[in-house]
């Protein structure tokens, strides 16, 4: 199988599918304003479509396995494309919500689709490079969704990314059904575990809406309280489920594994600390009570921020071989929380430079924290364990990112609104909330410190291991192992 066409391919493919997760919170403010769409709607933008690909990535991995992954690649670009023409022309909020959510399944399955078919037309030496690429692919377009959101809003306004997105997802069909060649797994069970991947969604929606609607419906409302029923039952029927299935979504032995569970904590830590940190600052930035940015100016405001994640990346590997993965994912956390907790002493007279410090400390410790815990992830287990050990990861990711999402974003606008009501400055208000949701943060990442110090990787890294590493990065690694 030629490479070339699979590599330009998931390359672009996942640079566009992480440009525009990245980029959403950059032009929520502009959407809320076009569409008279309220913060508390559209923060399921982000949440919903984290939500759904929290539920999907595994399986659209194993539908690549069974019914042919560049068939599900194809699937997933074009349904990828026409979420983007949806939210394009969505006359509501609901809708650009709604988009979203089908987004986060088509771009979870271009995500794990186009990551299988570079594995596996590559090997060796070779599949290192082109993972890497693939890594490198991801960041990039992490670190360039809010620039070019920005600049896009500004010159066509917030439908812009979609349209441009949808162009180039179309656009990537005929390539693929040109260049790329089919693949399968013939040794994999030909069932799909559809029932766990509904009870994940069951699990985690009402959990997130009872944690964001909890402080204004009542912590021990009648609603609140059915929320957190039906997560905990669909808790147990996944479990259930999932011991009865050929082919389960997650292999529940994998789970009494205390060194994967750990390094999957610190994913799951890192992922919601990032995720959460991304969506307040470009809703703080934006406002004009505060700074007022235009679109473009959040977007370039950030951007320091995600090249010291990029230019991190690369050096932690060889830290954490030389000093080990303990204290490298220690001191990330330690700096993780130090940046939050910097960030909670915010005052509305800061200028941008004064948020720079805690920025930076948050994108060194992710940067220290987040690659050695892929790493371990696939380390932990066998080799014929490595592509379900990376399930699990992937789930993680997803999971962290919508549900600090969800808290952060009840409590900033919570907090906000009242002290707005009670007759404080806007500007205050604000900084206050954002204080608030800093704090949660930073007890959410002091957490991952005595989890780090429990960790610790039993033999050298394997070509896999690194593997994980280069893309952890990016809200997915390979889903399985090259047949």
């Amino acid at each position: 199988m030629a490479t070339g066409g699979v590599l330009g391919t998931s390359c672009l493919s996942t640079f566009v599918v992480n440009a525009n997760t990245s980029a959403v919170s950059i032009l929520l403010p502009s959407i809320g304003v076009d569409l008279d769409a309220s913060l508390d709607l559209l923060q399921w933008a982000v949440t919903g479509y984290l939500l759904v690909g929290a539920a999907t990535i595994i399986t659209s991995g194993a539908m690549g396995d069974v019914f042919g992954r560049r068939r599900v690649f194809v699937a997933a670009l074009a349904l990828f494309a026409a979420s983007c023409v949806l939210i394009a022309l969505a006359p509501t909020g609901g809708v650009v919500v709604a988009g979203r959510i089908v987004q986060g399944a088509a771009g979870a399955a271009i995500l794990a689709s186009g990551l299988s078919l570079l594995s596996v037309a590559t090997t060796g030496p070779g599949q290192m490079r082109a993972v890497a690429l693939w890594g490198a692919a991801s960041a990039a377009g992490a670190a360039a969704g809010p620039v070019v959101g920005g600049v896009l809003n500004e010159v066509a306004g917030w439908q812009g990314l979609f349209w441009i997105n949808a162009a180039i997802g179309a656009a990537c069909i005929p390539w693929v059904l040109a260049t790329v060649s089919e693949s399968r797994d013939p040794t994999r069970p030909r069932t799909i575990d559809l029932a766990g991947t509904v009870l994940v969604a069951a699990v985690l929606a009402p959990f997130v809406f009872a944690v964001t609607k909890g402080s204004s419906w009542g912590w021990a409302s009648p609603a609140t309280l059915a929320c957190l029923a039906v997560s905990i039952l669909a808790a147990v029927g996944f479990v259930l489920v999932e011991r009865r299935v050929a082919a389960p979504l997650v292999d529940l032995a994998l789970l009494r594994n205390p060194l994967l569970v750990g390094s999957t904590l610190a994913i799951l830590i890192g992922a919601g600390a990032i995720a959460g940190v991304s969506f307040l600052i470009s809703l703080y930035f934006q406002d004009p009570a505060t700074f007022g940015m235009t679109s473009l100016q959040a977007g370039l405001a950030t951007l320091p921020v995600a090249v010291v994640v990029v230019l991190v990346a690369p050096a932690v590997t060889p830290l954490a071989n030389k000093f080990g993965a303990r204290p490298v994912i220690v001191v990330g956390f330690v700096l993780l929380t130090v940046g939050f907790v910097l960030l909670a002493l915010v005052q509305s007279s800061w200028s941008y430079l004064t948020f720079l410090p805690a920025l930076f400390a948050i994108a060194v410790g992710l940067g220290l924290s987040n690659g050695p815990s892929s790493s371990i992830a696939t380390a932990a287990v066998d080799d014929d364990q490595v592509g379900a050990a990376s399930g699990i990861s992937n789930m993680a990711r997803y999971v962290g990112g919508a549900v600090m999402t969800a808290v952060v974003a009840g409590i900033y606008a919570s907090v906000s609104a009242d002290q707005v009501d009670g007759g404080g400055a806007s500007a205050d208000a604000l900084a206050s909330g954002l204080s608030r949701a800093s704090i949660a943060l930073a007890i959410f990442c002091v957490l991952g410190v005595p989890l780090a110090r429990r960790v610790a990787r039993r033999r050298r890294p394997r070509a896999v291991d690194l593997a994980a590493a280069a893309a952890a990065t990016s809200y997915t690694l390979p889903v399985a192992p090259p047949p």
